[in-house]
Parts: C-alpha cells; structure tokens; sequence
C-alpha cells in the first residue's frame, strides 16, 4: 500500500520548504520503496511513495486529468463520485482550475489516513502520523467512509449503508448466498502483478481466505505468471497452536507453505520499532502487530509484495469469545455494528502498518463493502452462540462452507474455536510480555501514572511500557488523541463487563481472558485475585497450550 503527503495552501514555498515535504514523504517510503513522486502547482504539494502491485512498469504517481483513473471519475459525477469506488483507499484530489481540492477514505478505513493543520492556514493529509506530527499544530485520525472537502472545509460521511444505522435486520440466513458473496470478494483481489500468497494462522478466518483463493487461481492472471500454487505464510513461537494448525490446512490445500519462527525475546526487541509504524499504544493491537511485523520482513525476504489477510469477520459475524454473553440479538447486532465502525483503530491499523513496515500489501475479503451488506442484512438471530443448537461463534460463516460433497476445509478446523492472533502464535509470547513490561515498569510508576498521562492512563505495567516508547515517538497530545482507551476482555469493548460483570476482575485483552469460554482459558488464583495492578502477572495456564492524484 502505497504512502502519500499533501500539503494544501502552504504560506511558504521556497525550496527550503519543498525540501522539508521530500523530507516529510520519505519518512513513508517503507510504504512505497518501488518510486517516489512529488508534483507542486502554486502553494499545494503532492508527495507519493509507490509500491507497485498492478502494472509496476509503469502507473507512476501523482496522477493528472489525463490518466484513465479517479480524476476522470470525478470530473463527470463530482465528489458523488466517491461511492462508486470499490475496495481500499486513501487519496487526495487536487482542482487545479481553482486550487480546490478533496480528500476520501475508504469505507472502512483499511488504509489509514491522517488529516492536519499547520499554523499558516494550511491542510495536511498523510498515510501515516509521523509524516505530519511535527509540522502541524493539530491532527487526527481521518475517519473511514468519510470525505474532506475545501470548499466547505468539512469532513461528510459519504459512506452510508443499511447497517450503519444499526437497524435490526430481518432477512433470512442463505448460506449459499453468503459462500457466494465472500467467494467473490475473495476473486476480485486476486488482481495482481506481482508474487503474492495468503497469510494462514490455521483458524477458520484466514483458512477460508486461502481455501477459496487456492480454488480460483487456476483461473486467475496471477496463476498464468506465478505459477497456480498458491503460497502460505504462518509465524509463531515454536509449538504454537497456530503453526500446527496451518500446517495441516496448508497440506490439505495443497499450498507452497513457509513456517517462520520467532522467540520471546526477538519479539521483545522488535517492540519499539513496531509501535513507530504501527502509531499506537493499544495493547491488544502491539501484541498481535509485533509477530505479523516480523512474518512481513520474512515475506518481503522472499520477493512478495502482496497477501490476503483475514481480518474483519469476527467484528461482522460475533466471532470473539465475549459474544458468548450477549443477551439478546439486539445487542449482539448493535455490538457488531459498533466493531466495524471502529475496525481502522485495530485491526485494519494493525493489518496495513504491520505489512507495509516493509512493502507489503495486505487485502482484506471479509471487508469488502457487498460481503459486509450481505453479511449485516442477515436477522442477527442466526448470529447468535446457541450451544443448545449447536451454534458456536461464527456459525452462520462456518456453516456456509460446511459442504460435504466439495470440502473447503477439515470439519475440524471448519469448527476450530476462535484464536486471538496475538495468542495464537504461542501463549508464551503474552506472558513473555508482561514479564518484561514487570521488569521495566515499577509498582511506584504505575501508581502515579494517571498524574504522568491523565489522558488514557494505562491501568498494567504492560501498558504503561507501550505508552511510554509511544510517547517517545510521538509527544504531542493531538497524537496520543489518536488512540483509543477503555478497559477490555478478550478483545471486547465494555459491552463484555456489561454482559458478564464477572469478567471485570479480569480485564486483560487476550482471548484467554474469556473465562468459562476459552478453552484455555486463564485460571483465577488467589494472587491473581489480590493484584491490585490489575494486570494478571500471577495468573498461570490451565493448560499447555491509491489513487493517490496524491
């Protein structure tokens, strides 16, 4: 995915100031390594960092009028035009008749965007935070399915679906219907021009991604230069849950797998450099950011610019382990609705700044916008965790693949519960963790944090350690605004504690927080009980186990 800058109505431009945006764009060029571009018309600046997925020969950007892309679009519907895009992205359009300009996101916020403003009057937009932080007096996160126009300097939502609303949805549960719609999703991001494979954890999310992309590469573009055998990546610590059970989807599918390894201690190191790119101190996303951060660097080792991911479906269809606890499929349904709309501060910004740290390209099936439609219009009923039925998370997704003539997957994994990816690599790796944040981090620190940050103040050491090489990064307010906070269970927002107020003596973001539903869930001690820090240091295992016109 590629990187952009634009800097809109700046009072300054000298060649100091061009040199300083060049400066700025090539803190992005981890994005975009392949070319980098910079077009300047009176007082507006456009930098873009390409990495070259389609057509890599040629497609230089910044585009003009004349390029057979969004310029052309826009010139016969106008900023309509906006809800005729399908897929993921982040770009800035500038008029140069009148030196107006716009700026979109994706619908869901699968590319991140930041918008700024200088003290000069200025607008600034940016793929990342640290293109922008030190040269604006205040910015934010570009909110997703939104568009920024100058002519009313306003940000408008453009992305509107039934969904949104929150409206409880009536239609009937069509399993065909909904194969269907992701099969398609999944085709449609085959479009490539370069080496790509999927990423395989080995859990039903990203085993379908590569189930239904092994089925259609015999017939894609992609087969007839690279060959129709699909590859896989998985990493994790070794004798990791997740590594054996990719293993065994990648054999079952017939995949070119490549297992990557890495230690505690490796992932320690890599923590810092990991939340510069990533621009965040959540917790529950520094976790599982720092393996996939260290499986990218291995993929782009190998000459792939590209991987499908699986990230989204357990916003749309329940799938954490908190939902077991929802009362009603109201609530169900309005807690799903409310995980997507916040998917660009977690796993989209995890999947995108982890991958593209080193040129990689993440895609994402479940997040395209006519799966997700399909997906949310079916009556929330059927969403439900019934064990009386047989229902477990996600059963309406594993169910819609469960096809015994023309198998996607082993039953086993088809039904294989849910694994948070950050657990999934080797539970080792969050207890390795916290013992490391316990070392650097001393009970006197902790107590006076909400005096050190009152802003989101960390409640773990672990937390607190993330927050204070963030800081370090990033010092301003407007960047730790960026962010968002709250106590968590599993990967939940309060809605966990809400449902099941047991679990607020619990309050920790992996999957194995999910006490009386993980499998492997954490076991309550007594010390556990008694630790007022609030982190579960004490707790022990139950079991082993772009169109960028810039």
């Amino acid at each position: 995915m590629c990187g952009i800058l634009a800097v809109l109505g700046i009072a300054d431009n000298s060649q100091a100031k061009r040199s300083r945006i060049i400066e700025l764009s090539r803190r992005l060029r981890h994005r975009g390594p392949d070319w980098s571009g910079l077009h300047c018309h009176e007082d507006c600046y456009l930098a873009h960092q390409r990495l070259a997925i389609v057509d890599p020969a040629s497609g230089d950007q910044p585009l003009y009028n004349e390029d057979k892309t969004v310029a052309v679009t826009y010139e016969e519907y106008g900023e309509e035009f906006v809800d005729m895009l399908d897929g993921m992205f982040s770009f800035v359009l500038l008029d140069t008749r009148d030196k107006s300009f716009i700026a979109a996101r994706d619908a869901i916020g699968i590319t991140p965007l930041y918008i700024g403003w200088g003290l000069d009057g200025s607008v600034w937009f940016a793929s990342e935070m640290k293109a922008l932080s030190d040269d604006c007096e205040r910015f934010m996160s570009f909110l997703p399915g939104h568009i920024y126009s100058s002519k009313t300097g306003e940000l408008k939502r453009w992305y509107n679906p039934p969904w949104y609303s929150e409206h409880i949805p009536s239609a009937p549960y069509d399993s065909l219907v909904l194969r269907k719609a992701f099969e398609k999703a999944v085709v449609k991001r085959l479009m490539t021009d370069v080496p790509f494979g999927v990423l395989l954890s080995g859990g039903l999310d990203s085993s379908l991604v590569a189930s239904v992309a092994s089925r259609y590469m015999k017939d894609s573009k992609a087969a007839f230069q690279w060959g129709s055998q699909l590859h896989s990546f998985c990493i994790g610590l070794k004798g990791s849950p997740d590594l054996k059970a990719a293993r065994e989807v990648a054999d079952y599918l017939g995949t070119r797998h490549h297992e990557f390894y890495f230690t505690v201690q490796e992932g320690i190191d890599a923590i810092e450099e990991v939340i510069y790119h990533i621009e965040t101190y959540d917790v529950t996303t520094i976790r599982a950011s720092t393996p996939m951060f260290l499986m990218s660097r291995k993929i782009k080792s190998l000459g792939v610019k590209m991987v499908l991911s699986g990230e989204g479906s357990d916003e749309i269809f329940g799938g954490y382990l908190y939902f077991h606890k929802a009362p009603n499929k109201e609530e169900l349904h309005q807690e799903t609705c409310s995980k997507i709309k916040a998917l660009h501060l977690y796993d989209c910004l995890r999947a995108n700044k982890s991958t593209s740290a080193w040129g990689v390209e993440a895609r994402v099936p479940f997040l395209d916008k006519e799966f997700i439609n399909v997906a949310m219009s079916i009556d929330p009923e059927w969403k439900m965790i019934r064990p009386d039925l047989g229902r477990i998370e996600k059963w309406v997704l594993r169910n819609a693949f469960d096809d015994e003539l023309n198998p996607y997957l082993p039953k086993h994994i088809l039904y294989r519960q849910k694994e948070q990816f950050s657990d999934g690599v080797g539970y080792s790796w969050i207890d390795g963790l916290k013992d490391h944040a316990n070392r650097q981090v001393t009970d006197a620190m902790l107590a006076n944090a909400s005096f050190v940050y009152p802003e989101n103040t960390p409640t773990t050491k672990e937390g607190y350690y993330y927050r204070t090489i963030f800081e370090r990064f990033f010092p301003k307010n407007a960047a730790r605004s960026t962010v968002p906070g709250g106590p968590s269970v599993a990967c939940s927002t309060a809605k966990a504690v809400e449902w099941d107020a047991a679990w607020s003596n619990n309050l920790d973001p992996s999957g194995r927080a999910a006490l009386g539903v993980h499998v492997s869930a954490y076991e309550e001690t007594k010390e556990a009980k008694d630790d007022s820090s609030g982190y579960a240091s004490s707790q022990k295992l139950q079991v082993e186990k772009n169109v960028v016109i810039v």
